[in-house]
């Protein structure tokens, strides 16, 4: 059951009205619910029963103006509904820039998280998932969000799922959020839900000086139907080709999101899965616009890389975002690709890293250092150059001073 305590009472009051009641007014609070609804004080606090009885004796001693006070101050409007203006704060996000959660919105969500993890275990049910989310007009959870992040072998939301799961939100539909965040009471205790979201900075500006506050980063995965896009996206969440097989198409999600560690900070990298059907595919301006950028290609299909080679040349050629090529399915038989160059011979014309090979152990492997190496990318574009001359093989070939001059980003790069 839910009790108000003295203090809690006297918080409710002080939120509402403004004004703190003394012990006296406390205590008539109280008797007014013992005379009338005597099992609605249990151990000396109000329980809900006796605080919505409170509200009912407002109303009929034509003190309506009292309840409507409670309400408005709880965001609902004349059809007690919660207003539009309570549920979505207007919110400017200039292009180049993004939205996350703040140290305060992560503190709010972690709580929620650890109130409704009722047995403990790290996870979330969906017993206790249906009661976090019971507040709100609609349950967010769905079969599809669940592909977008980390659960365990039941399916049940981890906690790094969970978190995982709200910066996707925050990142991707910020209005969502704050309309979540309302509904979960954060603007008890906050003016506004926009306390709990920042507005990153243009990431123009962060590529010109170096450096980011910025804790999510977004990763396009681009290539060919069947290349295998989907297996390397959903591993990223630690999840097999049985585990891939047993999801329905329709709630597969072309977007995942997990954590990852990147000289020792926490981000996330958010990978989005985008089809091209020809090599004159044409991408959208959000399809172009990325932290670091995949080109996966199906090692055992001679016409695969070509789609690669052209998205890259149409779209990526002389541009600072990084960019890696992915070679999948390379256990099967690597076909030579019917394009002028190969693969290898491609990213050294174009001062790319050599192709990743991507093999069938790597798939449901979360730890594979593929994903590492995207974040560190997407965190440091400008350091582009310096994963090109990483190669060994090109060190080996390359003059003396060209070396050394590689050898001195390559130490700048292990001491960002």
């Amino acid at each position: 059951m839910v009790f108000l305590n003295d203090h809690e009472l006297n918080q409710f009051q002080v939120f509402v009205f403004g004004v703190p009641l003394n012990a006296v007014a406390i205590s008539d609070v109280k008797t007014a619910v013992e005379e009338h609804r005597k099992d609605d004080i249990i151990d000396n606090a109000v329980a809900l029963g006796g605080f919505l009885y409170l509200h009912e004796l407002f109303i009929r001693r034509g003190r309506h103006e009292t309840a409507w006070k409670v309400l408005r101050r709880f965001g609902y409007d004349n059809e007690l509904q919660l207003a539009v203006d309570y549920l979505s704060t207007p919110l400017k996000v200039p292009k180049g820039c993004s939205t996350e959660l703040t140290d305060e919105g992560l503190r709010f969500i972690t709580a929620l998280f650890e109130k409704y993890d009722e047995d403990r275990d790290g996870c979330l049910s969906p017993s206790e998932l249906q009661n976090l989310f019971s507040v709100c007009s609609t349950n967010p959870w769905t079969k599809e969000a669940s592909c977008s992040v980390e659960v365990n072998t039941k399916g049940w939301l981890t906690f790094n799922g969970y978190m995982s799961y709200w910066i996707l939100t925050t990142f991707m539909n910020v209005s969502l959020t704050m309309e979540l965040l309302a509904y979960l009471g954060f603007n008890m205790r906050h003016h506004s839900q926009l306390d709990a979201i920042r507005v990153t900075r243009d990431r123009r500006l962060d590529l010109l000086e170096k450096r980011t506050t910025r804790s999510v980063f977004q990763c396009h995965v681009i290539g060919p139907r069947n290349a295998g896009k989907t297996a390397f996206i959903q591993s990223f969440l630690g999840r097999t080709l049985a585990d891939i097989l047993s999801i329905s198409k329709k709630h597969l999600s072309p977007y995942v999101i997990n954590s990852v560690t990147v000289k020792g900070e926490v981000k996330y990298l958010l990978l989005h899965e985008v089809d091209v059907c020809s090599r004159d595919e044409v991408l959208t301006s959000y399809e172009k616009s990325a932290d670091v950028i995949v080109l996966l290609y199906d090692a055992s299909n001679p016409n695969s890389f070509s789609y690669s080679a052209s998205i890259y040349l149409r779209y990526f050629y002389r541009t600072k975002v990084p960019c890696v090529i992915i070679a999948t399915k390379v256990e099967r038989y690597e076909a030579e690709q019917n394009y002028e160059q190969q693969p290898s011979e491609f990213c050294r014309t174009h001062e790319l890293p050599q192709p990743i090979r991507f093999r069938e152990e790597d798939i449901g492997n979360v730890q594979s250092d593929v994903f590492t190496q995207l974040a560190t990318m997407a965190v440091y574009p400008h350091l582009k150059r310096v994963y090109f001359l990483q190669d060994s093989n090109l060190l080996s070939k390359i003059t003396f001073g060209a070396a050394v001059a590689a050898l001195a980003g390559f130490l700048l790069y292990k001491n960002i």
